[in-house]
């Protein structure tokens, strides 16, 4: 089958979203697609090359094309659209996939003799997710306009009635779809993923070994790990205050982008708490290092804040790296982690928000080897369901359902 999978953003990109494209499009590519993947260039010069910048094997079954867009924001996603309209139009593509509700809401608008096989995948309600954003980031006065929430509330309606396939990364997020716009056919729930298997990195030596390694207790101090950015609503703010009252466990924080202002907060923080000869920050590195850079962790924390975005809307790519890490997991209790996770079982999960809540479960890993060998063990069990060929393989029922339909 050949899939034609539009993102409008310049690759490689150093967020999440990139990784997840990228992964999904080879691991489609490795169950034998034929995969098309439109982007904008690089920003930088000279440009990267993805597959390297991803770490991931160069396959022929998979085509980056760039797009060539000028500077300006308007015109750039204008010529994106009229540039993905007149390949749309040139392919010979089986079935058109994409993130990006505004490009699916315009080819939606097509007759439906001429409308293509149309599968989009969902990450949130657009109005919910926008009108949040504006309070996540601490700027009231960018919450959008009732007018522009309206508009974003007739697209979401407009894809997912007329969309061939519907994806979405948690079940309450298609419950909630159900809910707003009525029942559909083809909704396919399919969470992101990790590579797992041969490429995870030996964790021998570390306080939790792999299973059947007679590993003693590491007499070492205990160091809790995250991974990813630092946006408020991810909850690193609650890990750091964690961590100031839990003074025998370090922290590793793997992440953090120079441009934005994020970084500079939580190392204010850090300083303000005295953290500052516990606590390491990494900084931004490049997805193929952050196992490497995460491995000297002995506990992996997942410190989500409520919101709709974490509660019902995220399917975070770290869990999934986590998990296929083998360490014991500590994460927010919120419905969609407990559609992974399950307390006690697979990981402890703890109230959000609550920095004392989340220093007594580092504490209790820190001083319950069994425990934690325990909870390592099943997160490493757990991981293969998610990996990026299990993710293909989900997606194949959705692929097959839009061509049938």
């Amino acid at each position: 089958m050949h899939i034609l999978y539009f993102a409008d953003t310049r690759f490689p990109i150093e967020r999440a979203n990139g990784l997840q494209t990228m992964a999904t499009c080879c691991a489609l590519a490795g169950r034998g697609h034929r995969v098309t993947l439109v982007v904008r260039p690089d920003s930088c010069v000279p440009p990267r090359d993805p597959f390297a910048f991803y770490d991931f094997p160069r396959t022929d079954a998979l085509t980056i094309s760039v797009v060539d867009t000028s500077t300006g924001e308007r015109t750039r996603r204008a010529q994106f659209v009229m540039a993905s309209a007149a390949r749309l139009l040139r392919a010979d593509a089986d079935v058109v996939y994409t993130r990006d509700l505004g490009l699916a809401a315009l080819l939606l608008r097509l007759p439906r003799s001429r409308r293509p096989r149309l599968i989009y995948e969902s990450h949130g309600i657009a109005s919910i997710v926008s009108a949040e954003m504006a309070a996540l980031l601490g700027k009231p006065e960018a919450r959008p306009t009732h007018r522009k929430l309206e508009r974003l509330d007739r697209r979401e309606r407009r894809v997912w009635r007329r969309a061939a396939a519907y994806v979405t990364i948690t079940r309450t997020l298609a419950v909630e779809l159900a809910a707003r716009y009525g029942e559909r056919p083809n909704v396919f729930v399919v969470p992101d993923g990790a590579a797992v298997g041969s490429e995870v990195p030996s964790l021998r030596g570390s306080t939790f070994a792999e299973p059947g390694t007679p590993e003693p207790w590491n007499p070492g101090i205990p160091i809790a790990g995250y991974a990813g950015h630092l946006y408020p609503w991810k909850g690193v703010d609650v890990f750091l205050r964690a961590l100031a009252l839990a003074p025998g466990i370090r922290g590793l924080i793997v992440g953090g982008h120079p441009a934005e202002q994020d970084l500079a907060r939580v190392r204010a923080l850090v300083h303000e708490l005295g953290l500052d000869a516990r606590v390491d920050i990494t900084g931004l590195v490049k997805p193929g290092d952050v196992r490497r850079r995460l491995a000297p962790a002995s506990m992996l924390v997942l410190p989500n804040t409520p919101s709709a975005i974490s509660e019902r809307y995220t399917s975070p790519l770290k869990l999934f790296e986590y998990l296929s890490m083998r360490r014991p997991v500590i994460a927010s209790d919120l419905p969609a982690i407990r559609e992974v996770l399950t307390h006690e079982r697979t990981a402890l999960l703890v109230a959000p928000g609550d920095p004392r809540a989340l220093a007594a479960a580092l504490q209790r890993i820190a001083g319950d080897r069994a425990l934690g060998c325990r909870l390592a063990d099943a997160a490493a069990a757990l991981a293969p369901q998610y990996s990026w060929e299990a993710r293909a393989e989900r997606l194949e029922a959705a692929l097959a359902a839009a061509v049938a339909a």
